[in-house]
């Protein structure tokens, strides 16, 4: 997807479509932090810290869970 910048005051904007916020799950309230390596932007959504833990507490049990098993897969 090629995208332009608008005018917008006197800065420019770049509008997010409303199908790439819901494939980020991302709503117009969400911040997202931006990383630049001089050349590129990377926009990343800021998650709620007690959602990332929940995330990170299931991807925990899952390896505990089944890790053998999956380990057997990629053998």
């Amino acid at each position: 997807m090629i995208k332009k910048l608008t005018k917008h005051g006197n800065s420019y904007a770049m509008v997010i479509d409303k199908p790439i916020l819901e494939l980020i799950h991302a709503t117009p309230d969400t911040p997202f932090e931006i990383i630049s390596d001089g050349r590129s932007l990377v926009l990343t959504p800021v998650r709620d810290p007690k959602e990332e833990k929940k995330f990170d507490d299931a991807v925990a049990m899952v390896h505990q869970r089944f890790g053998n098993a999956m380990k057997k897969l990629a053998e």
